[in-house]
């Protein structure tokens, strides 16, 4: 009887669990079985281990052969453990030498002619790999996203005579060394293109300095899309550590990022006809929705109000906590999803409420039935509410002269790093203990506050979002001390807290 144990890894949500693949050859009838909770895809696998066997020259055992997934009780899927039971079965059967193996992971499609086919999730693997201080031997096809990973040990290979050849030490593959990686931020929607609409530039600003979520409100045509789309080019790059979480969960859902742009941050904008499924994530095999792959980055929802409002409520848990968790019956992940959300919208039905040449017909009724779509505790949890008017045909003649994209970023740059110095994350994030600490007010501005939340009915929620959006404000300016003028441009950005006729 021979046994030999290799090691893979399955993806369970953002993670990727170790797995043991114990093949177990012993007498009888020739057979093949796979146990320890396999779906149909593992299972297949037998057919396909078997044929690339055979057509790499090698013999397929005429025996009972039994390969474990040890731990039994966590569900596997998807052909990733091809490879790692192909070279189990030929150590087994000891037509390899592998004295090295258990220093190595495996993770690889198989297809019939031996060639190891791209597999999604390898960056999550390689990244629990590297914790593990393993090897990893993957297929080439992934070599891209193993490239982003530094201090790791991987292997890429096309083939299983090449990766029996690196086992037995007759033929090395070659380690996949991480390039100097030199992030380009691409800048192809300038803010330089918008004319006009200064005061919801600076409120965009604003937004990409503490990273903070805004809804603009305004009628078809003034720009609240374009406004949005340059949101990116004014953002700071992602670090190392937020562009391998971000690109982990892209990688689940099988899109991964050049070297080149994989620091810039993400931008998502479904269709307002999306599943509440497409928008946080699930399925019988759960997967990231959008705001998972918005992580670190940007979600944009066009026509807030057309969304189902089944749909839109799906998003306050994920507002606050960071993160969705998706519960199935069989099945449980955790994904991020750490966004910063932007919304538009129509002011009513129709979309020219307030329009000056009297185009809306829409009564009182109407109108807040459309805004009645997005419930209370959903605005509540948004920062800042904007108004983006029409413009004038004489200002959309002219040529643009606001500033340019990397103008602005620079000193959204500048304001994030005070951020950052002073408690290591985004003025959003701030917990209540930093507000106390940080956003601290004079006697007057807080009697300013307080008239402010009780005139227009603000939650506590919204009295601490108005301190951090101040704050943001004050470190725009350079401050370290949040002043009056500071507080009212923050107050002011509860627009839609007030009364809509």
């Amino acid at each position: 009887m021979s046994l030999a144990i290799v090691l893979s890894r399955a993806s369970h949500g953002i993670h990727a669990p170790l797995i043991s693949v114990e093949v177990h050859l012993s007498n009888g009838l020739p057979s093949l079985s796979i146990v320890g909770l396999a779906d149909t895809e593992v299972k297949e696998s037998k057919d396909r281990v078997r044929s690339a066997i055979i057509n790499s020259q090698f013999e397929f055992p005429a025996r009972r052969i039994t390969i474990n997934l040890a731990p039994a009780d966590l569900p596997k899927q998807g052909a990733r453990f091809d490879l790692a039971i192909a070279i189990g079965i030929l150590i087994a059967s000891r037509q390899v030498e592998a004295p090295e193996i258990s220093k190595y992971e495996f993770i690889g499609e198989l297809a019939l002619t031996g060639d190891i086919r791209k597999v999604t999730a390898a960056l999550p693997t390689a990244l629990e790999t590297r914790k593990s201080k393993h090897k990893l031997i993957l297929p080439i096809e992934n070599q891209a996203e193993a490239t982003l990973i530094r201090d790791a040990q991987q292997y890429a290979a096309p083939h299983l005579l090449d990766v029996c050849a690196h086992l037995n030490g007759s033929k090395k593959l070659e380690l996949i060394m991480q390039g100097e990686i030199t992030p380009q931020i691409s800048i192809t929607e300038d803010m330089a293109d918008i004319r006009s609409q200064q005061h919801a530039r600076r409120a965009l600003e604003i937004a990409a300095a503490g990273n903070h979520s805004l809804i603009m409100i305004g009628p078809p045509g003034t720009g609240k899309t374009m406004l949005a789309k340059r949101l990116p080019s004014i953002l700071p790059e992602m670090t190392e550590d937020e562009a391998l979480e971000s690109a982990a969960v892209q990688s689940i859902y099988g899109q991964v990022p050049t070297e080149h742009n994989w620091r810039q941050r993400p931008f998502r904008s479904p269709h307002h006809t999306a599943s509440a499924v497409a928008l946080v994530g699930g399925g019988s095999q759960p997967r990231p929705g959008e705001i998972s792959l918005a992580h670190n980055g940007v979600l944009f929802l066009d026509e807030l109000a057309e969304f189902e409002r089944r749909v839109l409520e799906v998003l306050r848990e994920p507002i606050e906590s960071g993160q969705i968790h998706i519960s199935r019956a069989a099945r449980q992940a955790i994904f991020p999803a750490r966004f910063q959300l932007i919304a538009a919208m129509n002011p009513c039905p129709c979309g020219y409420l307030g329009d000056p040449n009297g185009k809306c017909h829409c009564s009182t009724e109407q109108v807040n039935r459309y805004r009645r779509k997005i419930s209370g505790p959903l605005l509540d949890r948004i920062d800042m509410h904007i108004e983006v008017p029409r413009l004038q045909y004489s200002k959309l003649h002219t040529q643009p002269t606001g500033e340019t994209s990397e103008v602005v970023r620079q000193r959204v740059i500048k304001a994030r790093k005070r951020q950052l110095n002073r408690s290591r994350c985004a003025n959003q994030a701030l917990s209540n203990k930093d507000i106390d600490v940080h956003c601290r007010l004079q006697n007057k501005d807080n009697e300013l506050l307080e008239n402010a939340i009780e005139r227009l009915g603000l939650s506590a929620r919204a009295w601490h979002r108005i301190l951090k959006l101040a704050r943001t404000i004050a470190d725009l300016d350079s401050c370290d001390d949040i002043k009056t003028q500071h507080l009212q441009e923050a107050i002011g950005y509860r627009r839609l807290d007030r009364s809509t006729t």
